[in-house]
């Protein structure tokens, strides 16, 4: 199997390394790209032997090329056109598109239109364009596999199962951060506390996503269009553990769920290898040791962005890529100084307020939308 691995250097990339490493009879990495590491890429390239090597920065990737760290017969892909070459390359039977925020999208829709099994890990190419990418699918036959846990969680549940059989979605979250903190201290949360999850190692982006709950919204509109449901199909609660990292509840009142240790390495490895199984990198779940397993519905006044996702989600068309594109913004600023965590659900909300809801007609105008949530959180942004 020919692995191409969009943001080999995150967290996810590292993970996907680890499942590489661990079945390299089995699988073969092909293709690399990250935004602008490229002193990592190199280690990466020289572990695995990879040939085809992309920077989304061009400047990193002239820089690239004018290094020795690199193989001769190296073959570079520059900027967003150069991630779209790897993710269509001849010889690649798997695309993991693991690019934080909106670039992976139009990679992943040249995998798709190519063919290719798209493991998409990034959540805002659904989210942004969930209808678009599955007519792509739909028309060229590609598969899409899931490696959010959550995601992957459900898709192992279904295995299958027919459609009108579904009741609804159940995504767990462990409420990040600030699952407990009193209400009145989020007015005084520093990014230091933002960047502590309690049970997960993640990029900074989707940890202080997590501790708003954002990410778990994100992770419903993209189960909508991953399998198909209405939006009151689709549903989180609170389980801390993270443990049970989703379930599928049937007509019949059953319910399904996946277990495992909070490790991305489950989710990616099966995804890479299915539909076969093969030894985990890591320990599995030890059930003869004492195990607590905890459930609630979540808090909206503690975690507003959760309730803007939804609202988001309810309304379709192009809500859910300004919910994505104004959350980017607002994160961003809370990472820069410019904002306090508390006003990161305040940025996004004007944001939706400010752009009448449109359902698309092409993906050029989704495109359009994102750039103008980008432009209206930025501005409410600098008048906060």
């Amino acid at each position: 199997m020919n692995i191409v691995l969009l943001g080999a250097t995150g967290s996810i990339g590292e993970s996907t390394l680890k499942v590489i490493r661990k079945h390299s009879d089995r699988l073969n990495l092909i293709g690399i790209a990250a935004n602008q590491n490229h002193e990592k890429l190199a280690e990466i390239a020289k572990e695995f032997g990879v040939k085809h090597v992309g920077l989304f920065n061009e400047t990193a990737c002239l820089e690239a090329q004018k290094s020795s760290q690199f193989a001769a017969c190296t073959e570079f892909h520059s900027g967003l056109a150069g991630l779209e070459e790897l993710a269509s390359l001849s010889e690649a039977n798997t695309v993991l598109v693991a690019v934080v925020g909106t670039n992976g999208l139009q990679p992943a829709l040249r995998a798709i239109e190519a063919g290719k099994t798209l493991a998409v890990a990034s959540k805002e190419i659904l989210v942004l364009a969930g209808k678009f990418i599955m007519e792509a699918a739909a028309k060229s036959g590609s598969r899409i596999l899931p490696v959010d846990s959550e995601h992957n969680a459900i898709f192992q549940c279904l295995d299958g199962a027919p459609h009108r059989h579904l009741d609804k979605l159940i995504l767990t979250a462990s409420g990040g951060s600030f699952r407990d903190l009193p209400l009145e201290q989020f007015q005084h949360v520093t990014l230091e506390q933002a960047l502590k999850h309690p049970n997960w190692d993640m990029g900074p982006k989707v940890t202080i996503d997590a501790a708003t709950m954002a990410n778990k919204g994100l992770e419903m509109i993209e189960a909508r269009w991953l399998f198909g449901m209405q939006a009151d199909q689709v549903q989180a609660v609170i389980h801390p553990q993270s443990i049970v990292h989703s379930m599928v509840q049937f007509i019949d009142g059953s319910v399904l769920a996946q277990l495992c240790p909070p490790d991305m390495t489950f989710a990616i490895q099966h995804c890479l290898l299915y539909p076969d199984r093969g030894e985990g990198v890591v320990a599995p779940l030890d059930f003869t040791q004492t195990m607590q397993l905890d459930f609630s519905a979540p808090d909206l006044q503690r975690f507003p962005c959760l309730r803007l996702a939804r609202s988001a989600m309810e309304a379709c068309g192009v809500a859910t890529g300004i919910f994505n594109a104004a959350n980017e913004v607002a994160v961003d600023a809370f990472v820069s100084g410019k904002i306090r965590f508390v006003e990161i659900p305040t940025i996004i909300e004007k944001t939706l307020d400010s752009i009448e809801n449109i359902e698309p007609s092409t993906l050029e105008e989704v495109l359009h939308y994102d750039r103008e949530a980008r432009r209206n959180a930025a501005s409410f942004v600098e008048r906060l």
